[in-house]
This record gives C-alpha cells, sequence and structure tokens, in this order.
C-alpha cells in the first residue's frame, strides 16, 4: 500500500476531486471564510483558488507529502493575492495551535478518512475562537436506507483501497455530538454512483 497511498492515491483524489460539480461545490463552501482560516487536509490545493478576500491568512494540515507538491502553485498563487501560507502539521487529531487561535476552518473530503473522528472535532473546537465556523464539504451516510446498507457493505473495501475512508460517516450528527451548532446544512448526491456520492455541505458553529 506504500507507493499506492502514498504516491498514486493523491494524485487520483487530485483528479476525481476536480470535477465541475465537485469545483463549484469549493467556491460555495468557501465563500464567508475571514480571518486566520486552518485548512484541514489540504490535498493539492483545490480550495485555494476560491479563497475570499477577507482571509488574513491561511494554516495547513496535510500528512502527503506528494499532495503538498501538487499544491505548490496554488499556495504561491494564494500568496501573490496577498494572503499568507503555512503548514500547520500533519495530523489534524492533533493541531500544534494554540487554543482558539483561528477565526474559521475548512474541512473538504477530510472527515470521512481521519481515523479518530471525535479527537479531530474536539481539536477544531478547541482551536476555532467561540462561536466561530467550520466550513465543511463532506461526503458520507445516505439516508436512503437500500443505499446506505450498501455503504455499510462496502465500507471495509472502500477503506482499503482509499487509505482509510469511509462510506458511512454521519457527518451532521457526528458534529452535533461534539458539540458544534450546524447553522447551514445541504444534503444531495452529485452525479455518479450513489454509495460515494452522497454530500454534506455546510456550516457548523463553535458554539462552545
Amino acid at each position: 500500500m506504500g507507493l499506492y497511498s502514498e504516491h498514486i492515491l493523491p494524485r487520483l483524489n487530485e483528479f476525481a476531486l476536480s470535477r465541475e460539480p465537485i469545483l463549484a461545490a469549493r467556491r460555495r463552501v468557501a465563500r464567508g471564510l475571514q480571518g486566520v482560516v486552518l485548512e484541514i487536509g489540504l490535498g493539492s490545493g483545490l480550495n485555494l483558488p476560491y479563497y475570499p478576500a477577507d482571509v488574513t491568512r491561511v494554516l495547513a494540515v496535510e500528512p502527503s507529502p506528494v499532495a503538498r507538491q501538487l499544491a505548490r502553485n496554488r499556495i504561491e498563487q494564494l500568496e501573490q493575492s496577498a494572503i499568507p501560507f503555512a503548514w500547520s502539521g500533519l495530523d489534524g487529531q492533533r493541531l500544534g495551535l494554540e487554543d482558539a487561535s483561528v477565526d474559521t476552518a475548512l474541512t473538504t473530503f477530510t472527515l470521512c478518512t481521519i481515523p479518530d473522528l471525535a479527537l479531530a472535532l474536539s481539536e477544531l473546537r478547541r482551536v476555532i475562537r467561540p462561536n466561530g465556523a467550520l466550513h465543511f464539504l463532506e461526503h458520507g451516510r445516505s439516508p436512503d436506507r437500500s443505499v446506505a446498507r450498501w455503504q455499510d457493505r462496502l465500507n471495509p473495501l472502500q477503506r482499503r483501497i482509499a487509505a482509510g475512508c469511509n462510506l458511512n460517516r454521519d457527518l451532521p450528527q457526528r458534529l452535533r455530538e461534539a458539540g458544534f451548532c450546524i447553522d447551514s446544512l445541504d444534503a444531495y448526491y452529485i452525479p455518479g454512483p450513489r454509495f460515494a456520492g452522497y454530500f454534506f455541505e455546510g456550516r457548523a458553529r463553535n458554539c462552545c
């Protein structure tokens, strides 16, 4: 899995997650980001072109060296627009940031993969200032029973071929359990296999 997960999968993710319906969703979810922004799972930087001018600094967590290399040109373009950028660790479960040190956070197609989601969400709540927002675009558990059953059946295979990615996480429920207040949520299918194409798009507030 080393060669595949470390070198091939980041490039497959960039290809699969840069289709136009997904890019349109990235544009939407980036709206309203402001101040110091923490992005968990930067990947190849596909969100960076959509950061608004109200962003004053970007901190990014990304464990993959290949993804970091793929993001290089987008990072340079961001910095040319006078938004400073800094890497801020490799693990979303252990953020090396001070409490309440970021204004908003962003995750896209990341919370499906983090092994200890509860710990990662706890860390996000710790570093996001009170009433600061977490913007999210993630895939997860369908409300349709037949689709959800297939997600459960296929999840072990998905985890093996997609470096730990889960098909069946109920993200809105997990956010509420972690203490976030969901301010907006759109849930929908995108074109393609339904077991992998049920999306959650929205904002959750660190309501403490």
